[in-house]
């Protein structure tokens, strides 16, 4: 299903991740996920690395993300 945002010449926008916010640096309607490579509308994206400056699809691909940068969180 696709979005308002996308269409046949829906693009990829550039973000500047923030705490708990995000800034549209070039204008598009998705991003794609750093794990994943799946498109994320703009309007469902939730997670992302402000140290990294990534979006992430879902929790999960976070928090695999988290565990390749410190594998030592994979012991606790």
């Amino acid at each position: 299903m696709m979005n308002r945002f996308e269409g046949p010449g829906a693009k990829e926008a550039r973000i500047r991740y923030l705490d708990g916010d995000f800034q549209v640096t070039s204008p598009g309607s998705f991003v794609r996920c750093a794990v994943t490579g799946e498109r994320i509308p703009l309007d469902e994206l939730k997670y992302w690395s402000v140290l990294r400056q990534e979006p992430y699809l879902n929790a999960a691909a976070s928090l695999q993300r988290e565990i390749e940068a410190d594998p030592g969180l994979r012991k606790r």
